[in-house]
């Protein structure tokens, strides 16, 4: 929930009413497509899906978690947010190492000496997109750590498997508001089990749902079809 400045207003969720975090950047995709997945229940995997899937498999192994240098790399990292009603499971998060005792957004962690930095790194397949669906889940993570640790967290990553390269994301003022806001329409659409109405776009069709979805039989088309086949002038 958001106030009038913009800033986040606290909001108590019961256990049962917790979302997955995962669905946020359905939501900012389509709303649509969200309300078939997580209330309808339906999915269809293409072959963007599958190479994502596989791209997660590999950085959510827990085998793979390891100390490279200065950074700690946790993989599959529960996520939990009050704040926000959602829940879910990190790709990656880099804990930083930092000598600066000064710093305010240091952390100790279990097992580790010092003081350390959390870094929320999402895996997505391809590159970079219209939009801000990948920065919207990545920022829900961010602040789903910072319910957990206790501290701000400023900046995070997407790495993007066709490139192979890593883009920073900076968790500034718009992008936490936009956050929160999809978050509570989520919940709004939700308790009232509310899914959007398909709506065509260019987008449709990289969306794994197309063929389930059909977003061309509009009104429009349905009532066309019900003038041209369902009704006659015969007796």
């Amino acid at each position: 929930m958001i106030s009038d400045k913009g800033e986040a207003v606290a909001h108590s969720y019961e256990d049962d009413e917790f979302l997955m975090i995962s669905g946020i950047q359905h939501y900012a995709f389509c709303r649509r497509q969200w309300g078939l997945i997580h209330m309808e229940q339906q999915w269809a995997e293409n072959v963007l899906t599958y190479e994502g899937t596989q791209m997660h498999k590999r950085a959510d192994d827990p085998y793979l978690s390891e100390l490279r240098g200065d950074v700690l790399v946790s993989r599959a990292m529960p996520l939990v947010s009050p704040t926000l009603g959602l829940y879910g499971v990190s790709d990656v998060v880099e804990f930083h190492a930092v000598a600066d005792t000064e710093e305010p957004n240091k952390v100790r962690l279990k097992g580790r000496r010092g003081w350390w930095i959390p870094f929320p790194v999402e895996y997505k397949r391809g590159k970079p997109k219209q939009g801000d669906c990948d920065e919207v889940q990545l920022c829900a993570q961010a602040i789903a750590l910072e319910d957990m640790l206790g501290v701000r967290v400023d900046e995070g990553a997407l790495f993007y498997g066709e490139r192979e390269r890593r883009v920073s994301v900076r968790f500034d003022k718009s992008l936490r508001t936009r956050v929160h806001e999809l978050a509570a329409d989520m919940h709004r659409d939700f308790a009232i089990s509310l899914t959007a109405r398909a709506i065509y776009a260019p987008k449709c069709t990289s969306c794994s749902l197309e063929s389930l979805c059909q977003p061309k039989m509009n009104v429009k088309s349905s009532e066309n079809y019900v003038r041209d086949y369902l009704l006659t002038d015969e007796p």
